[in-house]
């Protein structure tokens, strides 16, 4: 355990509104000349930036502390499904047992067919006729 306590959401947004405001009023107050006046707003910008954040991470918190998981997620052992059954299956043939008829389909043929062919083979295979 550290010795300094882990400061809340609600803290950081009160630290990081304040910087914002503080780093705002030197800027408008003293108004420095070229490149210092451009960094000096990029860090207003940065610091109400973090603090926009941090005041939305205290909204959503709500106070409490996120559980903790106690261990790794433990698949369902009902999938039958692992990384070695996963590398092992081939691309190519997935993509022709969800092709129609078995027939693989990429999206360069797709690119040349022509709509109307298509059309009529849907129907011929469906047993419509084109009448």
């Amino acid at each position: 355990m550290s010795s300094f306590p882990r400061s809340s959401a609600r803290t950081k947004a009160v630290v990081a509104s304040v910087a914002t405001l503080a780093a705002l009023v030197t800027l408008a107050v003293w108004r420095p000349p070229g490149i210092l006046s451009v960094v000096l707003a990029l860090v207003c910008v940065v610091l109400g930036m973090i603090a926009g954040v941090t005041v939305t991470s205290a909204r959503q918190s709500g106070g409490a502390e996120p559980p903790r998981a106690e261990g790794w997620p433990v698949s369902d052992p009902g999938l039958g499904v692992d990384a070695d059954t996963l590398q092992a299956i081939d691309p190519r043939a997935v993509r022709n047992l969800r092709a129609p008829a078995g027939h693989p389909v990429d999206a360069d043929t797709l690119e040349t067919l022509d709509p109307r062919s298509v059309r009529q083979q849907q129907r011929a295979g469906n047993g419509l006729s084109d009448r």
